[in-house]
């Protein structure tokens, strides 16, 4: 496991100045950390807690509360699919089942080539556009499984050096 690199630590430290109380970084410094390493290493935890002037214990429960943070590895690329009612009525039991069809693995899992996991959340805040699933910082909402097909193919075709950013696929470009 990995601590934090000295370019992930000078970025947690700019964030941190930003607030009056330091331990107000948090989130976004445990944004850096997985988006370091892909997850939240134990070593990242110290190392936070270290810059920002709070136990470990508290970036630890921080960590584990939030459902966006991954205390273990995942895939590369990670699709969040909405599984409650609103998206259940619209098709998300479809691309449940079309996601376990294409990448071979139930939800919770990692592919065995480590790209891909998707997990079935809880609601995504979009009911009026079902389904919905949240891949990086991008919102796919009217989800069909064509998009869902062309998606997961352009991101097998990428090498692995490139980016994880989502692809565009519905004209809307994603804020940085």
């Amino acid at each position: 496991m990995a601590s934090l690199t000295e370019s992930s630590r000078e970025r947690v430290e700019r964030i941190a100045a930003r607030y009056p109380e330091r331990r107000s970084a948090l989130l976004p410094a445990l944004y850096v950390a997985q988006e370091q390493d892909g997850y939240v290493t134990d070593e990242a935890i110290e190392d936070i807690a270290g810059i920002l002037g709070i136990s470990p214990a508290e970036v630890k429960g921080v960590a584990s509360f939030y459902t966006m943070y991954y205390n273990r590895p995942v895939g590369r690329y990670v699709f969040q699919v909405c599984g409650t009612l609103s998206c259940a009525l619209c098709g998300a039991e479809e691309v449940i089942r079309f996601l376990e069809r294409k990448l071979g693995v139930r939800a919770g899992q990692t592919t065995p080539d480590g790209k891909f996991m998707f997990e079935v959340v809880e609601c995504l805040g979009a009911c009026g556009s079902a389904p919905v699933m949240l891949f990086g910082d991008r919102y796919y909402e009217n989800l069909t499984l064509d998009q869902l097909d062309r998606l997961i193919d352009e991101l097998r075709s990428r090498p692995a050096e490139e980016p994880q950013r989502a692809p565009q696929l519905t004209g809307v470009e994603a804020r940085d």
